[in-house]
This record gives C-alpha cells, sequence and structure tokens, in this order.
C-alpha cells in the first residue's frame, strides 16, 4: 500500500476514533471526581463511563483489557468510596 493512502486512512482512523476517545475520557474525569467529592451521583457516573468503555472497545478504539483494567479500578475506587 502506498504510504499516502495510509497516511490518508490513518488521518481518517484518527478523526473517527478522537471523538470515542474524548468522550470516555471525559466521562472518567467525572466519575472520578464524582467518587472524590463523595457526591450521590458517582454511582451513576461510573456506570455511564463503564458504558462508554465498552462503548470504546465494540468500536475497536480501546483493547479490551484496557477497558477492562480502567472498569475495574473504577469499581475498585466506587466501593472504597461507599464502605467510607
Amino acid at each position: 500500500m502506498p504510504a499516502q493512502k495510509a497516511h490518508r486512512q490513518s488521518v481518517k482512523r484518527y478523526a473517527r476514533n478522537l471523538s470515542v476517545r474524548r468522550t470516555t475520557r471525559t466521562a472518567i474525569g467525572q466519575a472520578r471526581r464524582a467518587l472524590d467529592a463523595g457526591s450521590s451521583d458517582s454511582e451513576a457516573a461510573v456506570r455511564k463511563a463503564m458504558s462508554l468503555l465498552d462503548i470504546a472497545v465494540r468500536k475497536g478504539v480501546l483493547h479490551k483489557n484496557n477497558a477492562s483494567r480502567r472498569k475495574g479500578r473504577l469499581v475498585a475506587a466506587l466501593n472504597r468510596a461507599q464502605t467510607d
């Protein structure tokens, strides 16, 4: 495959994946902030972040093990926050 075509394809993939990656990172940040603040809606924020991580895996933006690790850390943080 010519390098120019490969570059065009990578630019398209980057643009397509950017919005998914951005929304996922935003949701994870919001969940972490809610957990740190001890907010009552922290469980909903964690659930939303986990859903977006699953969507990113389905779309091929994240590897399934990467998403699983992030989800596990979020749930562990949620459990710590709820026991305190």
